[in-house]
């Protein structure tokens, strides 16, 4: 039987609440900083607000006062355990924006406070996984819970699509570039990935090597499409992370 790939057991499934009513689900991910464990998700899923009208997204117009994630149990792969954190503090919201685009960036960092019995996989977002080139056309993986549902337990769903613009180039003057890939709602938040389970990549520096095992490169957080009409979708980059936790 094959094993499960690590990437499966990154992505978690995160419900937002209004006090105990759930009001909708998504997913997330963690890291690691020096100033401990963080959850990166979209700032659409804690606000409850679309990122450009700042329309409630909830029809019944409710808005998101904590998250509960549905974490690993420690030394327990394929059980879960439930964690609430609040999303204010004394009418304070507790997760962290971008130090420049602010409101604009739709991807956020909420320090972990609840980790006690819990196993995180984190994301490394210097030195994650395998550093090959990847373009326009190149298959990518949005990893996640489209409409809420879930694989198996609360392992994710891979949705898989294509790079749609150069990633060098920053979308809108924004740090984003454009995936096509067939992704819904749930998906937000999602990590996105280039993983190649055998064959060869090419390096940076040109040099084409040969692997027989899974490799992967964390690329960025999936935010929803560009409009209801389109499979296009944002990724906000790797360094966009980086520049929250480097700067709060």
């Amino acid at each position: 039987m094959n094993s499960i790939l690590l990437p499966s057991v990154k992505s978690l499934y995160i419900q937002l609440l209004f006090e105990d009513t759930i009001l909708s689900t998504g997913t997330a991910f963690s890291v690691q900083t020096s100033q401990g464990a963080m959850l990166i998700t979209n700032r659409h899923n804690l606000t409850g607000r679309d990122q450009n009208t700042d329309r409630c997204l909830h029809n019944m117009g409710g808005l998101p006062t904590h998250v509960r994630i549905h974490h690993h149990a420690t030394g327990a792969l394929g059980t879960w355990i439930e964690k609430t954190e609040a999303l204010y503090k004394d009418g304070v919201r507790r997760w962290l924006e971008h130090p420049a685009l602010g409101s604009r960036a739709d991807v956020v960092a909420l320090p972990l406070v609840e980790t006690d019995g819990v196993d995180l996989h984190p994301y490394d977002l210097y030195n994650e996984g395998c550093d090959f080139v990847v373009g326009p056309a190149d298959p990518v993986s949005v990893i996640g819970f489209p409409f809420g549902l879930t694989a198996h337990g609360k392992f994710p769903i891979w949705a898989t699509g294509f790079i749609a613009t150069e990633p060098i180039f920053d979308y809108e003057d924004l740090p984003v570039f454009l995936v096509d890939c067939r992704s819904r709602k749930g998906q937000s938040g999602s990590p996105v990935i280039a993983q190649r389970n055998s064959g060869t990549v090419t390096r940076p520096s040109g040099a084409v090597v040969t692997f027989g095992g899974p490799v992967s490169q964390f690329l960025g957080i999936y935010s929803g499409r560009i409009n209801n009409e389109s499979d296009l979708g944002f990724v906000w980059k790797t360094r966009a992370i980086q520049e929250i936790i480097a700067f709060n």
